[in-house]
Formats: structure tokens, sequence, C-alpha cells
């Protein structure tokens, strides 16, 4: 928890957030997979506000209100639906958390984790959806960033492959973002947007 993921060259950190969020990637797609193969029928998400904050809903229905987070990540596939995967604890001074994925309606649990932190309070290495993350406002990104692809790439029919949001690994939340792909809805080139927590555009990339 002592490595600072976010450094004074904006390109380097945005390539590692890609790198990260690229691995998170890589592990969900076995998720989807399973998922379709379990079920052609998956949970309906739409890529606005509304529809982010019935995943919080689900979220806080769960984990309550006060649970804290490391990471969340929403992919949504056609046949699978919206697939959500997270790492949570309810108490952080105990450093223990939890890997869940949210799949075809059901949660399961995925692995038992142990935090190591060398200085500080766990809490500063974790968000809260009622302090730090507003997924209303994430919804509202995705849903801005559809817009862009309209108006600028002429692509009118981009849909979400994967949202993010990542705690800091220095405690700095200041430096939280809020990441964002986008793909054509039959395939082809994904569209990469970084947002900051206030909703301004940082990065924009293919």
């Amino acid at each position: 928890m002592n490595t600072n993921f976010f450094d004074d060259s904006g390109m380097l950190a945005s390539f590692k957030l890609k790198d990260k969020i690229m691995k998170k990637i890589e592990k969900l797609v076995f998720v989807v997979l399973v998922a379709i193969f379990i079920s052609s029928c998956g949970n309906n998400l739409s890529f606005d506000a509304e529809g982010f904050e019935g995943v919080e809903e689900n979220l806080n229905s769960k984990f309550g209100n006060d649970a804290f987070y490391t990471e969340l990540s929403i992919a949504y596939n056609k046949h699978a639906g919206a697939i959500i995967s997270v790492t949570v604890t309810k108490n952080p001074s105990t450093l223990k958390m939890e890997s869940w994925n949210f799949i075809n309606s059901a949660w399961s649990q995925t692995a038992d984790i142990t935090l190591e932190l060398s200085s500080g309070k766990a809490e500063d290495f974790m968000f809260n959806l009622n302090e730090e993350v507003d997924l209303g406002k994430l919804g509202e990104l995705v849903e801005k960033s559809i817009k862009k692809l309209k108006d600028e790439k002429n692509i009118d029919d981009a849909v979400l492959s994967i949202t993010s949001i990542m705690a800091p690994n220095d405690g700095d939340k200041s430096k939280m973002n809020y990441f964002i792909i986008l793909k054509p809805k039959n395939g082809g080139t994904d569209f990469y947007f970084t947002y900051n927590l206030d909703g301004t555009l940082e990065k924009f990339d293919y």
C-alpha cells in the first residue's frame, strides 16, 4: 500500500492506470464467459445516472452504506448483462477484505484478502460510496462519453465495456479517477476515458 501508483508524469500515470485496468479486464473475461455459459439472460444496465444508482443500491444492500472499497469494476456484456466486481470490507481497521462478483443476479465471494499497511490509516487507502465516489455521477460520465463518440467519431452504437474505480496506493484520494472503456456494440476499437472525481475529462484515448 505504500507504492505510489500515480507520479509526476501524467503520461506514465495514465499508462499505469490503463495497464492495471486491462489486467482487471483479463480477470473478468473468464467471469463473463462463465456467466454466458450459465445463462443467456443477464442483468440489464442503462448507461446513465439512473442505471448506476441502481448498482449503488445493489452494493449498499449487500455490503451496507458504510462499506469501504479498494476497487470497484462494472463490466457489461450483451449476453451476460452487468457484472460487478469489488474488493470490500465493513471494518477497515481489521485490514481484512473480501473479493466478490455479482453475476446473473447473484453475489459470490471469490477471495479473502489481508492488506499490508506500512503507515497511515486503512481508510486512507479505501473509498466509500457516501463520500469520495458517486456512482450516479459515474453513470452521467458514461452517458457523456457515449455522446462524445457519437458527436466526434460518428459512432452511434457505443456501449460500456468496463468502468473501474481504484483507491490510491499512496493514500492521496485527490488522485482518484473514474476510468471508462467504451466500444462499438458489434465490436471494434476500444475507447478509453479518464475523468477526475469532479467529472472533468482528464484523458481520452483509443
